[in-house]
């Protein structure tokens, strides 16, 4: 039982770092400030494909950690 409690704070603290991170780079120009300094402006076009996915995977998962979490 205290495995599955450790599992389900990694999983949510995984989930909400993954949401705020994704959540930053989608909604303000951080990542194509730095993929502009760094050179890397061609993968600019392709965020969108990579992060709105990613976003709603982390949101997903931090649900189903808060979900794991109020079912025990």
């Amino acid at each position: 039982m205290k495995m599955e409690i450790g599992l389900d704070n990694k999983l949510l603290k995984i989930g909400i770092i993954g949401t705020v991170v994704s959540a930053v780079c989608c909604f303000t120009p951080v990542l194509v400030w730095l993929l502009t300094a760094v050179g890397l402006t061609a993968i600019i076009g392709y965020l969108d494909i990579v992060l709105l996915p990613a976003l709603g995977v982390f949101i997903l998962l931090t649900g189903y950690a808060l979900w794991r979490r109020r079912a025990q």
